[in-house]
């Protein structure tokens, strides 16, 4: 009789942000996994060592390119930590423009993540219905900044400018669509503000559409009830934040608990899981996105009864507005020394932390005095979730491993940066 071993196979790739860059090596008894090995450094990216050699403005656009649908959130981290270390003033206006923007980003990472997950798993409806909503808020950020993904806008100190008065409408593409056209315009004949306060009043019958897909369908019951259960011991231990650690029954945001910007201010909920597994943290995910619509809400009211500045009025740090740069000689030199040498941050350290869509983003910052980073450490949430893809595959057969994987929400751009 043939003697029985394990079979070791390459599983992969499955997920959207996957592709070629997770080798994921897996060891079989059967379709049963006894193990799962988790290989990375296919996409290294040298993020934290690229920062040394640039000026702390020209780092800004590389944190978009971490997590890479989560792009105003990594900025607003980064930009933190400088402004911890300078001891800079944000007006109140950019605070509530960059809590806007991280919900809206919130919203874009979540719509990802559902798609994704419920197209690994043979949901394809769902991966449509959420690109459509995506298209909207991708149109906010290209609104703001000029970039429908990469949009470096955070600045230390606010933001690169304020809300458009304006929102861009589409054209005509061919003929006899001029009732289509009208129709897509609908939502554009004011201000960005406008638009966004259409988009959340529409926004929860959307999620009722992906809840009345999902939450009770069996099938999708089926893939993610008692699949890849973690403790809410074992999920602390493992470093998990986000909604992998409130899956588990833990309630810990940052949102909540070391309130940053004007967080404290705004009314939602957080919510938890009970069981761990991966139906809890879809049921978790999905009621984030109606807290995120309900704090975006909150921002478009503060903010149109609010007018006021959106960065710092310090110079040293902050560019000054177009006018005053072409009529004044002092700040026509603060404008070329701010982008040419960049400013000089006092030597010391910061680590500063936000509730990024997948848990806790975080940056270690050392300034040695100078006008770039000495050093920089990020804090990627994915990356401990990935750590934890082994204990959470055992004993699951294969295909359970693309719902795992679907529910950690990876991205490797953060992971192997």
């Amino acid at each position: 009789m043939a003697e029985i071993r394990n079979y070791t196979m390459n599983f992969g790739p499955q997920h959207p942000a996957a592709h070629g860059v997770l080798r994921l090596v897996l060891e079989l008894d059967g379709e049963v996994i006894e193990r799962a090995d988790p290989h990375i450094g296919l996409l290294h990216r040298g993020t934290e060592k690229l920062a040394e050699q640039r000026t702390y403005l020209q780092s800004v656009p590389y944190m978009d390119r971490l997590d890479y649908v989560s792009m105003m959130c990594n900025e607003h981290g980064y930009v933190l930590a400088i402004e911890k270390l300078l001891g800079v003033d944000v007006p109140l206006r950019a605070q509530y423009i960059r809590v806007m923007f991280d919900e809206i980003t919130r919203l874009l990472n979540h719509l990802l993540w559902l798609g994704a997950h419920g197209l690994d798993v043979g949901a394809m409806t769902i991966f449509l219905y959420c690109f459509r909503e995506r298209e909207d808020l991708m149109d906010a950020y290209e609104a703001v900044s000029g970039a429908r993904l990469h949009a470096a806008y955070y600045r230390p100190g606010g933001v690169y400018r304020d809300l458009p008065e304006v929102m861009p409408k589409h054209l005509q593409f061919r003929k006899g669509t001029e009732g289509k056209l009208d129709a897509l315009n609908a939502a554009r004949q004011g201000s960005l503000l406008d638009f966004i306060e259409d988009f959340t009043r529409r926004f929860p019958g959307y999620v009722d559409d992906y809840e009345t897909l999902l939450t009770d369908n069996r099938i999708w019951k089926q893939r993610t009830v008692g699949i890849g259960v973690v403790t809410p011991e074992r999920a602390l231990a493992l470093g998990f934040t986000g909604p992998m650690l409130r899956g588990s029954g833990i309630e810990w945001d940052l949102r909540r608990k070391q309130p940053y910007e004007v967080y404290s201010e705004l009314d939602f909920q957080v919510p938890v899981g009970v069981n761990g597994d991966c139906y809890d943290r879809y049921l978790c995910r999905i009621e984030e996105m109606r807290q995120s619509n309900h704090i975006i809400a909150q921002c478009v009211a503060w903010l149109r009864a609010n007018p006021g500045p959106v960065i710092s009025a310090n110079h040293k740090v902050a560019p000054p507005d177009r006018e005053s740069m072409k009529g004044n000689m002092e700040e026509l030199i603060h404008h070329f020394k701010l982008f040419t040498e960049g400013f000089h941050v006092p030597p010391g350290e910061a680590y500063a932390a936000i509730e990024a869509p997948k848990g806790e983003f975080g940056i270690y910052l050392v300034s040695d005095g100078s006008n770039k980073p000495y050093r920089l450490k990020i804090r990627a949430p994915g990356f401990a979730h990935l750590a934890g893809l082994d204990e959470m595959s055992r004993g699951h057969m294969i295909a359970d491993v693309v719902a795992i994987i679907g529910t950690q929400d990876i991205v490797f751009g953060e992971i192997d940066r």
